[in-house]
């Protein structure tokens, strides 16, 4: 039974859906995640059929990332960009069905990365970084950050520091996309005020940068043979 009067536009805390009770699910930052052993592939598309089938008859959709018995779920409600308790019902009828199909859940193996990057002026370098990442720039938490839309990708947010030369790099991200969608991005990525800085192995990789100086690289699989 539910903790919290049902209102599905009031975002839930972590302490109410804490309060919640449910023992096979985690919220991590804006989602509901878990993640069920299937033991076998036709286990897990059977359990993905059984969570289509209730999320229709519930109207609220899952995120499902699918493998070789495996099977890792997210919930957020999107029109509000966090959980409610249209979340936390649907997050209960998905462990039955898991149950029901002898999925055994292992929520301690759930997990969402985040990036930060230091920057005395993360206004100059965040353009940069949402175009090269094709990322939707949203206000979280107080603060402007990058998420991916689908949550699979880690988001970016911005540690304020002192002005600096810029460093000498100890890594940076490396971004594979398909190939006729790379210059696109290339000239999103400096329309946004970065630089190309080596283009000498393309097509394998181009390395960019941001106004700052902060590297990363588009590759692709061409270029590679």
């Amino acid at each position: 039974m539910s903790a919290t009067t049902p209102d599905p536009k009031r975002t839930l805390t972590e302490g109410e859906v804490e309060r919640e009770g449910l023992p096979d699910w985690r919220m991590l930052i804006d989602r509901l995640h878990a993640s069920f052993d299937t033991g076998d592939f036709v286990t897990a598309v059977g359990l993905v059929n059984a969570i289509g089938r209730v999320a229709e008859e519930m109207d609220h959709h899952p995120d499902l990332d699918l493998a070789y018995g495996r099977l890792d779920v997210r919930l957020i409600s999107h029109d509000v960009d966090g959980v409610t308790s249209r979340d936390v019902a649907l997050a209960r009828a998905i462990s039955e069905s898991a149950r029901a199909a002898g999925a055994i859940p292992h929520p301690e193996r759930t997990s969402v990365l985040e990036l930060a990057l230091d920057s005395a002026d993360e206004a100059e370098i965040r353009p940069f970084w949402a175009a090269l990442l094709d990322y939707d720039t949203v206000q979280a938490w107080g603060e402007i950050q990058l998420h991916d839309a689908t949550g699979r990708r880690a988001s970016i947010w911005f540690q304020p520091t002192e002005a600096h030369d810029v460093p000498r790099q100890r890594w940076h991200l490396d971004l594979r996309i398909p190939p006729e969608v790379v210059h696109d991005r290339i000239a999103a990525a400096i329309e946004a005020g970065g630089e190309l800085v080596d283009d000498t192995a393309a097509p394998a990789f181009w390395v960019l940068a941001d106004p700052q100086g902060n590297r990363a690289c588009l590759t692709t699989w061409q270029g590679r043979e």
